[in-house]
């Protein structure tokens, strides 16, 4: 276990290759089965919101339905989500060469918003969970299996993969913090 800031950080996040492989996959994260989309911070769901205007232009009819019927988020402060498709896919996924992709990420990437997608999302596989502190575990899903194929051929680390969601959650300092106490690090 690594700390950093007070935040315990799983050997496997530094230690895992992982490099994701959309070819592979078909952006499986975003259409994983369980009712539940991705988890949102509290202060996620107005960012969500406000840019909920200009990623819709990439959504489905059956995603804009859903959002009409049930809303833009479900939970509860502490507890917010996205909503999903039957169970399955998270309402904001729009497909592309058959790849489920993020329309806030699309929009986000041409400059229509400034709000990425959920960190939950950027952060994925990792995942903060809170058992009296924050702590960063690797959820190692068999959906994954390509990027971790794909991380072994190219000598990816999930660290270095994740360092710019890394970045945006935790800041540049941080970051380097963690990278300093990665194994083979000065």
């Amino acid at each position: 276990m690594v700390i950093v800031a007070n935040m315990h950080v799983d050997d496997s996040v530094a230690t895992s290759k992982f490099c994701c492989d959309l070819q592979a996959c078909k952006g499986a994260c975003c259409c994983l089965e369980g009712g539940r989309g991705a988890p949102l911070a509290d202060e996620e769901v107005a960012l969500l919101a406000e840019a909920y205007p200009y990623a819709k232009a990439y959504l489905s009819e059956l995603s804009l339905d859903v959002i009409s019927r049930d809303g833009l988020v479900e939970g509860w402060a502490g507890s917010y989500a996205t909503p999903c498709i039957e169970q399955r896919e998270c309402v904001y996924v729009y497909f592309a060469d058959g790849i489920a992709k993020c329309a806030f990420e699309r929009a986000w990437l041409e400059g229509r918003t400034s709000w990425r997608k959920p960190i939950s999302c950027h952060l994925f596989p990792v995942r903060i969970r809170h058992f009296g502190q924050a702590v960063l575990r690797y959820e190692k899903m068999p959906e994954c299996e390509a990027a971790r194929a794909h991380g072994a051929v190219t000598g990816t680390l999930l660290v270095d993969f994740l360092q710019d969601p890394l970045t945006r959650a935790f800041g540049a300092s941080w970051y380097a913090q963690l990278r300093a106490q990665c194994p083979g690090q000065e």
